[in-house]
């Protein structure tokens, strides 16, 4: 009776877990659809190579040996333990226990004893990195945006969180084994595992009763816990665990450094230089574009999706030569404002149905023009990004408002533009000075 109490609570509660993941995945999905249409044709090929290298094989983290290394095992970890908590969560639905030993039992205490390996690397790998964070204070991980409050926090919390899972699942591992012994009723015959075998010794002493009690606590509050962590995950950095797979595929395949001219604006000067191909009418119903990006719907949606795939590394911020000089400027900041502007715009709409002007706008409010002037498009941010994120193209869209809607223009940039407008190149010579410069 008892164990068809705990199968019906698990099922219960694994569905209501399942709902609110779905739906909070499903409004970040909402969000990211906010921004412009962006479409990435052709080159499946080289894109998926991007997916397999970037995201699965983690390529541009061994730039940095230590924390790559460490992350590694953290990574490995997580996507191949998965594969157990398969057999935990049909145990939990099922009412079985070790439902996979009967069928492959030669290899399964293989299996799970290379499961226990990589916990026991995922635990050490956490330590180190709250070490890094709070005893050592690595200057990008503990500086500028993230030197106070929630962000710090999140952090750590994630990786306590893992600390106490995988020591979780090592306790339930060393539990059964000592109730393996007693040969106690439902926890059949496995042998001791690689890792928690070094444990056991440490309840040896209890009584079958009190084991079951340990061992089924630990099964409980770690199965709880991976569901926690999966709702928990989209309110967090670490929502790159899953983004940075399809930001990969979506990364930008031309050479960096090459930006999108607006249409508008190049049919101008090619009506500037031949008159003759302008039209004579306009549309009546032609609605003004805007020149760059205000907010975040004006971004496009692979933007949007890439400040949500942001891990808060600093890897940009700690590459950028305008944050190096001391500029105010920080990529890392300009992807979790965008984010965190995204997730206001989110909630407006989910309260209205619609967006409802709110009075704000990233740019200003969240990003200010000291931040946007300070950049010199040098892509720097762009090659350090481990998942393929661009913030230079928010920086860019966000500049070209601030310049062509606001005339916030330095005086200097003014005047080349007026230059090329004029005399078709940044100096302050016409076509023919110039021509007559070269001949002479």
């Amino acid at each position: 009776m008892l164990h068809i109490i705990q199968q019906i609570l698990f099922i219960i509660v694994l569905g209501f877990a399942s709902f609110i993941f779905y739906k909070k995945i499903m409004s970040i999905r909402r969000n990211i659809n906010l921004g412009k249409e962006e479409t990435f044709g052709g080159a499946a090929g080289l894109r998926w190579k991007n997916v397999l290298l970037l995201a699965l094989g983690q390529k541009k983290m061994f730039k940095r040996m230590t924390p790559a290394i460490l992350h590694f095992f953290v990574y490995a970890g997580f996507l191949i333990i998965n594969v157990e908590m398969l057999e935990i969560m049909l145990d939990g639905i099922l009412g079985t226990h070790r439902l996979f030993a009967p069928y492959i039992s030669s290899i399964y205490p293989i299996l799970v004893g290379f499961f226990e390996l990589l916990a026991f690397t995922v635990l050490v790998s956490c330590v180190i990195f709250l070490i890094r964070r709070n005893v050592l204070k690595i200057k990008r991980l503990t500086t500028g945006e993230l030197s106070g409050g929630w962000p710090k926090t999140d952090a750590n919390l994630i990786l306590i969180t893992e600390v106490v899972l995988m020591s979780l699942l090592l306790i339930m591992n060393a539990c059964d084994y000592n109730l393996q012994q007693m040969g106690s009723e439902h926890y059949m015959q496995t042998g001791p595992f690689w890792i928690s075998q070094y444990i056991a010794p440490l309840f040896s002493g209890l009584s079958e009763t009190s084991l079951i009690a340990i061992e089924r606590s630990a099964w409980w509050i770690h199965i709880v816990g991976i569901l926690a962590f999966l709702n928990y995950l989209p309110y967090s950095k670490h929502l790159h665990i899953v983004l940075a797979f399809p930001n990969a595929y979506y990364a930008a395949l031309e050479p960096a450094g090459k930006m999108h001219n607006m249409t508008d604006i190049q049919q101008e000067v090619l009506y500037m230089m031949e008159p003759e191909k302008a039209p004579t009418e306009v549309p009546a119903d032609a609605a003004p574009a805007r020149f760059g990006a205000k907010d975040v719907m004006d971004l496009s949606w692979k933007s949007l999706m890439d400040a949500y795939a942001c891990t808060e590394c600093g890897r940009c911020t700690t590459n950028c030569p305008a944050n190096i000089t001391g500029k105010k400027l920080s990529p890392r900041k300009i992807m979790m404002d965008t984010r965190d502007r995204l997730e206001e715009v989110g909630k407006n709409v989910d309260a209205n149905k619609t967006f409802v002007e709110d009075g704000k706008a990233l740019l200003h409010d969240y990003i200010t023009t000291e931040e946007l002037r300070a950049c010199t498009s040098c892509n720097a941010c762009v090659e350090a990004c481990p998942v393929s994120i661009n913030p230079l193209n928010i920086i860019l869209e966000l500049r070209r408002n601030l310049y062509m809607e606001e005339g916030d223009v330095p005086q200097e940039w003014m005047q080349m533009s007026t230059n090329i407008e004029n005399n078709m190149a940044p100096w302050k010579m016409s076509p023919d000075d110039r021509d007559a410069w070269v001949h002479n």
